[in-house]
């Protein structure tokens, strides 16, 4: 989505072009991954959270050109929805109290952020779905002014050939349909990269996809959209619907969604950039000047830039991701499963959760993915976006795979994982005790965002007020407590009683 491309045609020969410059952009991959040109570690990691824009009614905000010129910095940039923005935070070494900086930074930057929103009666809301969204408000003409986002609509609208249908059966079911793919700017979370080396990319990976189920049970945090109860985490069908361009036809013969689990374990990142262009047609098919094999032969770093293109395009919720940073090339597992929000300091501990846990398990003698077979950990995915915190995940257990609750495999397996792992990367104890400890609180509470949204709408309902309203209501209050900054397990649910008015009988 934010590669810098520019609107115009593309004719068939562009397409031919393209695909043959992907091929040699394969190959070129190949030969660096075999030469061993890749970066050496060290232990980077990065952090990107897409955001709401609301009015202080609750209200989406159309306005993200007028904040973004407020805020004047780089580190904000535009989003799909008028409604949205994103913030990027420099790369950081894992280790120390990275942690503890991470939140100041995003402390810091966010309140900028806020407080320049309000000067134009809008502010910073982190969360997965905004619950006061309506269909209404995603439409074409509230997509971003960007070339990038209407050649990408253009290109996916003429791919499917027809209406995107979105059908999301959960507590409510939810039925529609749009010619364009601005719902999916419903839709914000949390990007979280690590650099890591070609030979230790696939265990990184198949970690990853191991333990994106139980990231989302804890941090589900989009239980509504366009005024209905779905799914505790509604993004990943509403994402997978809203960029599907397979009509019917293709969807009965098994065509590959872009949006997409997978569906195996893997030995390297050739493996999913090589599946990207067999199963996957180009978008934008704009080629560059540069010859990768001449650049590669002659000493330099090739951008690939065509494969780049084209990866960005398929929306794996861990995606690989090849980049070149002081002449070097290096890979990059990019986590996109959790929705953003609730505060700071819960970002902060779903990333400490995340990453802690992802080295623990890549560096086991008997990894988790030998165990479990592919197609249950896509299960516990649909699974943990349904049903959040009370979900039921199958797991290995002796030699074989049995169900248990997502909060008590947290809490007693993979808690400890993740602080082993904060270890290996030398993260502080005092950073890892607070943030992991947050985890630890949300699953003895059973309590994290989309329950805290539920539990205090239904409040909102019970107590006379009509659904729309419920809503509004429930989205002020969460954004106070949201710029409040305490952790979500510890907001107590619905509405601060009314102040009473003193007895002047007495």
């Amino acid at each position: 989505m934010g590669e810098k491309v520019e609107s115009g045609g593309t004719g068939l020969s562009d397409r031919q072009k393209y695909r043959a410059k992907l091929q040699q952009c394969l190959a070129v991959l190949g030969r660096l991954l075999g030469e061993k040109r890749f970066d050496r570690p060290r232990n980077l990691m990065g952090l990107e959270i897409e955001l709401n824009l609301a009015g202080s009614d609750g209200m989406p905000r159309m306005m993200n050109a007028e904040v973004l010129e407020r805020i004047a910095s780089r580190d904000f940039q535009t989003e799909l929805g008028m409604f949205n923005l994103e913030v990027n935070i420099a790369p950081h070494r894992l280790g120390g109290r990275v942690l503890d900086q991470l939140a100041e930074e995003l402390r810091t930057g966010l309140g900028y952020a806020h407080r320049k929103a309000n000067e134009v009666d809008a502010g910073i809301v982190m969360i997965g779905i905004l619950p006061t969204l309506s269909f209404d408000d995603v439409v074409s003409t509230n997509l971003s002014d960007a070339d990038r986002y209407t050649l990408l609509n253009d290109q996916m609208v003429a791919a499917r050939g027809e209406d995107f249908a979105l059908d999301i059966d959960g507590v409510e079911r939810l039925t529609c349909s749009s010619p364009s793919i601005a719902p999916e700017s419903a839709c914000t979370s949390v990007q979280l990269h690590l650099q890591v080396t070609p030979d230790r990319f696939a265990d990184v990976w198949n970690a990853a996809q191991c333990v994106a189920a139980v990231q989302i049970a804890v941090g589900a945090n989009a239980p509504f959209l366009f005024g209905k109860e779905l799914w505790r985490e509604s993004r990943p069908p509403l994402f997978l619907q809203a960029t599907d361009t397979r009509p019917p036809e293709l969807q009965a013969q098994g065509v590959r969604p872009r949006t997409w689990f997978g569906e195996r374990w893997i030995d390297s990142a050739y493996d999913l950039f090589e599946e990207n262009l067999r199963y996957f047609p180009p978008l934008l098919p704009m080629s560059d000047d540069e010859d990768p094999h001449q650049v590669l032969d002659e000493g330099g770093t090739p951008r690939l830039a065509e494969l780049v293109l084209h990866n960005g395009t398929v929306y794996r919720w861990n995606r690989p991701v090849y980049d070149v940073a002081d002449g070097l090339p290096h890979l990059r597992v990019e986590n996109r499963v959790l929705p953003a929000g609730p505060t700071v300091t819960d970002v902060v501990a779903n990333a400490a959760f995340y990453y802690g846990l992802v080295r623990a398990l890549a560096e086991e003698d008997r990894p988790v993915w030998t165990r479990l077979p592919f197609a249950a950990a896509e299960r516990n995915f649909e699974t943990a976006c349904r049903d959040g915190i009370e979900a039921r995940l199958r797991w290995p257990r002796g030699g074989g795979v049995a169900e248990v609750s997502a909060v008590r495999l947290v809490r007693d397996e993979l808690l400890p994982l993740a602080a082993a792992g904060l270890d290996a990367w030398n993260v502080e104890p005092a950073d890892r005790d607070f943030y992991l400890g947050v985890i630890e609180g949300r699953c003895e509470r059973r309590v994290n965002g989309a329950s805290w949204q539920v539990d205090t709408y239904h409040r909102a309902q019970e107590a006379g007020l009509r659904r729309e309203a419920a809503l509004a209501a429930t989205t002020r209050r969460y954004a106070e407590l949201m710029h409040q900054g305490d952790p979500v397990h510890t907001w107590p649910v619905g509405f601060p009683a009314p102040a009473r008015m003193p007895d002047l009988s007495a």
